[in-house]
Order: C-alpha cells, then structure tokens, then sequence
C-alpha cells in the first residue's frame, strides 16, 4: 500500500490542478455550466467557480505531502462528492442536456452516466487517501510517470465515453 500512496496522490492532484488551470482557462463557458448546474444566475456562478478552482489548487498542492495529504484528500472528496451531486441533481431535474463542464470540449451529449461515475470514483479514491495511513512514500520519477500515465487514462477514457452509441447489428 505504501507504494500506491504517492501514485494515487500525484494522480489526484494533477486531475485537481488540471481541473482548476480549465476553470481559469475556460472561465466563460465554466461559469456558464456552473450557473446551469446550480441555478445560479452567472454574477453569482463566476465567484463559484473561481472558488472551486482555489479549492482544486489548495488540495492539489497538498496532496503530494505525506504531511498535508488527509487535508488535500479530504478536500478533493467533499468536492468531487459535491459535484457528483450536482451533476446527478441536474440529470433528475430534466436539465441533462446542459454543457457540465466535465471535459475539455463541450459535449453535445450532455450529463452522462460516465461524467457522474467518474466524479463518484475521484471522490471514493480521494476518501480512501484521506482514510490511509499517514505518511507514505515519498515522490519519485517512478510514481510521477504512473500518475501521468493513470491521468492519460482518465482523459482516455472520457473521450472514449463520449463518443456516439453505434447501432449493433445482430448475427442471426
């Protein structure tokens, strides 16, 4: 296990940093996916999503610390959890078809089951981070390069997930 702490940390953190960097990036069409997740009208969606992205950089720049770790974890968990709730209180509400935020690109697709899924999953690694033992090992080019790779993964998979359902053909 000790050897899963800094891989899974460093992966959570470069989600948490890559999802703030697109909040500041993309501050228009985030802000707008925030007001349409939370019904917010967009003067208040913007000081939210620029909340978020200090709170996704606060527990980026803690998790890869053996010291600070729980915190980070902690932080990241209420936030993923939090979003998964939205995401999935929008789907309920008829509001699916709204552009989330959950990608680089905005998808015409809407709120899936993946986007949900995988804010589920970031939130239950998060926890268990938050819930390992303290300390763990210490960063090194190993666990960076498999950090990396597991985010490679991560955005793989995404795009894999939004692509169009194709039409399966029975073999009779």
């Amino acid at each position: 296990m000790a050897a899963v702490l800094p891989v899974l940390s460093l992966f959570l953190a470069l989600v948490l940093a890559t999802a703030a960097a697109h909040k500041l990036i993309e501050r228009a069409r985030l802000t707008q996916a925030t007001a349409g997740l939370l019904r917010l009208s967009p003067a208040v969606a913007m000081p939210v999503t620029m909340a978020a992205a200090a709170i996704e950089f606060a527990a980026a720049l803690a998790l890869p610390f053996p010291a600070s770790r729980p915190a980070g974890a902690l932080l990241a968990a209420l936030l993923w959890a939090g979003y998964a709730a939205a995401l999935l209180a929008a789907r309920r509400r008829g509001d699916g078809g709204l552009d989330c935020g959950c990608d680089f690109g905005a998808r015409k697709s809407g709120i899936g089951r993946f986007a949900i899924a995988r804010a589920l999953a970031l939130a239950a690694a998060a926890l268990l981070l938050c819930l390992s033992p303290a300390g763990g090992g210490g960063i090194d080019i190993p666990s960076i390069f498999a950090a990396l790779a597991f985010v490679a993964l991560l955005f793989a998979a995404g795009e894999l997930a939004s692509l169009p359902a194709s039409r399966r053909s029975v073999i009779r």
